[in-house]
């Protein structure tokens, strides 16, 4: 009896149209039609593959699990094995993990870095070595990201820290900016030393070491900054200003200077630079929490053109990714709903990241679900639903 409820509810859910809160609770797909499903995965027209999944989701754990986990191992289309694999991580399933396990050794790149990503966000010390064996061979600009930053989610693994630490000292520039966000992101403080080493240097680094040490939260990194706010080049400072908030030093002032420097961007041309360094500050404070901030992007990303309005987007829904919970919140308080869920598509128009968009989908979906009819969470979940069609 329980299984038939809980299909009824993610039936009802993934159905996807503007009515999905008022539509009566649609039969959960069969296993006949999640394998037809499956197989349109891959097809070129993108409102097929949106129906495909959104019939995958709709399903129950016990048909859709077993079908996806076939299809990861044996389907003949590479893409459709590896958006199979996405989708079988949406159902939070403990067989994933073995799943995930067996596709850090395969030949297609996707699989890899969609399993890179998995024990990212669910850390196993089991799996630690294998990541860190795989680093030499990893050399493509869309896996090896991925690869790092599960290492830097095992921040309390030494392997990984000593790892991690040689990484950012070493290797091409594109690569280290990533490394660095990983280890900023995750708190790393056993890279303190490295990061402020990089950030004291002139060069394309020295922004990503500047906020990696704020994220860190260690004040001790304020004499670095300070000199930083003297010193480095202009494009620099939104990220120095950034990382004095994020130590909690006068966060006032540096957010409105984040504010004032987006809003000279916006409208002086030939500042892009500007813009996207504001946005990044203004969308790493929302990812700590600070509302305000993630407002400020709304507010000013809403009446934009490109090229600025695809900065605003993407620090937008970098946000959306991070901080699902604050993003949810922020709509909810219905300032200006509709320009930020605008933002948000085109966002994920743009993003290529297929296994975090993935954990948003399902956050929203149980947020819907654990909602009150006609709350406020509930309105903003089916509007996400509705403009982001998953």
């Amino acid at each position: 009896m329980r299984s038939a409820f809980l299909a009824a509810l993610v039936a009802a859910l993934t159905w996807g149209a503007a009515d999905a809160a008022q539509e009566p609770a649609k039969e959960a797909a069969t296993s006949a039609q999640v394998t037809a499903a499956i197989d349109k995965l891959g097809s070129l027209d993108f409102p097929v593959r949106r129906d495909a999944a959104r019939t995958v989701r709709r399903a129950t754990p016990a048909v859709a699990v077993p079908a996806l986990t076939a299809a990861v191992e044996k389907h003949q289309d590479g893409y459709v094995r590896f958006r199979s694999l996405v989708l079988l991580s949406g159902f939070n399933d403990p067989r994933t993990r073995d799943v995930m396990v067996r596709m850090l050794g395969e030949k297609n790149d996707r699989l890899r870095a969609a399993a890179y990503a998995f024990f990212e966000h669910h850390p196993d010390p089991a799996a630690l070595p294998r990541l860190i064996e795989a680093l030499p061979r990893e050399e493509s600009e869309f896996v090896r990201p991925s690869l790092t930053r599960a290492i830097a989610a095992h921040r309390a693994e030494k392997s990984a820290q000593a790892v991690m630490t040689q990484l950012v000292m070493k290797g091409q520039d594109f690569f280290r900016s990533g490394v660095i966000e990983a280890i900023g992101d995750y708190e790393g403080a056993y890279a303190y030393d490295a990061l402020t080493t990089v950030a004291r240097q002139d060069g394309p680094l020295q922004d990503d070491a500047a906020l990696a040490l704020g994220k860190i939260g260690d004040k001790r990194a304020l004499e670095t900054l300070a000199a930083l706010q003297r010193t480095a080049p202009r494009i620099n400072q939104p990220a120095v200003a950034t990382a004095i908030c994020l130590l909690g030093i006068n966060c006032s002032s540096h957010q409105g200077y984040l504010t004032e420097t987006l809003t000279f961007g916006i409208k002086q041309a030939g500042f892009q630079d500007l813009v996207r360094g504001a946005s990044s500050g203004l969308a790493a404070l929302a990812v700590e929490g600070n509302a305000e901030a993630m407002q400020t992007l709304i507010d000013l990303g809403a009446p934009t053109r490109d090229p600025a309005r695809a900065a605003i987007a993407l620090a937008l829904g970098t946000v959306a990714l991070r901080n699902t919970p604050l993003t949810q919140k922020v709509l909810e308080q219905g300032k200006n709903r509709d320009a930020a869920l605008e933002l948000l598509r085109e966002a994920f128009d743009m993003l290529e990241e297929d296994y975090v968009e993935e954990r948003f989908f399902a956050t929203v979906r149980r947020t819907y679900w654990a909602s009150a009819p006609g709350s406020p969470a509930r309105a903003v979940a089916q509007a996400l639903i509705q403009k982001l069609e998953f």
